[in-house]
C-alpha cells in the first residue's frame, strides 16, 4: 500500500521486501506505519507479498527499512 523501497531476491525464487521508509523530503503515504518486511515466492502461479512477522523486543515504532540484502550460506 505505501510502497516497497528495495527488494532482494534468492536464487530459489523467494524474494524479500523492504516497504515503508520515511526520509525527510520524501512524501510518505502512511506516516503512523512502522516499516515492514514482505516475503513473496515467485514459483507461485499468483505470486503474493506477504508480511513477515518481527520477534517481540524489537523496536517497531522506530523500523525505517532502506534497502534489503541476504546472505546465501
Amino acid at each position: 500500500e505505501t510502497g516497497s523501497e528495495d527488494i532482494d531476491i534468492l536464487p530459489n525464487g523467494l524474494a524479500f521486501i523492504s516497504s515503508g521508509l520515511k526520509y525527510p523530503g520524501l512524501k510518505s503515504f502512511a506516516p503512523d506505519k512502522p516499516g515492514e518486511i514482505f516475503l513473496m515466492d515467485l514459483n507461485e502461479h499468483n505470486p503474493r507479498a506477504v508480511e513477515l512477522r518481527i520477534s517481540r523486543g524489537f523496536d517497531l515504532a522506530s523500523f525505517n527499512p532502506h534497502g534489503i540484502s541476504t546472505y546465501v550460506d
